[in-house]
């Protein structure tokens, strides 16, 4: 059995914290990380706002990170022991549970994308707790001033009611309640919704 759970959220909201954690606890999980297909920056576009458009779908290669999800669905074996993850003896067989975490900001904005996710969870935080962890973070390429407020949180709001609009099958969670309580809740909802088998 193959299943493909979608972490979606805001910007500095905890998806990885939670990806993470949850690869160290489901079996045979293996992850797509979004930032892994951001291009290079001299292929990122500056818009009318002056910044580099770091927060859009056209900054990833989501071509890229759709074949990617595509070559586990066709092998996640194959897939997970290419990647360093271990396998239980019972799952190297396409009779075994597999896991594919797929974690980003916009994972729910792409068409190819939206209908690969057996379960969807979007982690959200407020304005404020969002630029406050925003600024504690070290970037490869620094924000510029005013970064936040001119380009991520404009993106982060339009992109997430485009997400609303185009799917219904999403759970929200709250990123202020504790690391502890975001993975239980998902942790049940995976249980009782994909995992039984568990």
């Amino acid at each position: 059995m193959k299943f493909i759970i979608g972490i979606g959220g805001v910007t500095n909201g905890g998806k990885t914290t939670l990806t993470n954690r949850l690869l160290k606890t489901l079996p045979n999980c293996c992850v797509v990380h979004q930032d892994d297909f951001f291009k290079k920056p001299d292929q990122i576009e500056v818009g009318d706002d002056g910044f580099r458009q770091w927060d859009v779908i056209n900054a990833i290669d989501m071509e890229a990170m759709v074949s990617t999800v595509k070559g586990w669905q066709e092998n996640p074996v194959k897939f997970a022991l290419s990647h360093g993850v271990s396998m239980s003896p019972e799952s190297t067989s396409e009779e075994g549970i597999h896991i594919l975490i797929v974690e980003g900001f916009l994972i729910y904005n792409y068409k190819p994308l939206i209908d690969v996710y057996d379960k969807c969870f979007y982690i959200s935080i407020p304005y404020e707790e969002c630029k406050k962890r925003r600024s504690t973070r070290t970037y490869t390429l620094p924000d510029p001033p005013g970064l936040f407020d001119g380009h991520v949180w404009p993106m982060y709001l339009r992109h997430r009611k485009e997400m609303e609009d185009n799917s219904d099958r999403i759970a929200y969670l709250d990123g202020m309640t504790s690391k502890n309580d975001i993975y239980n809740k998902v942790y049940e909802s995976l249980q009782n919704g994909l995992l039984n088998n568990l």
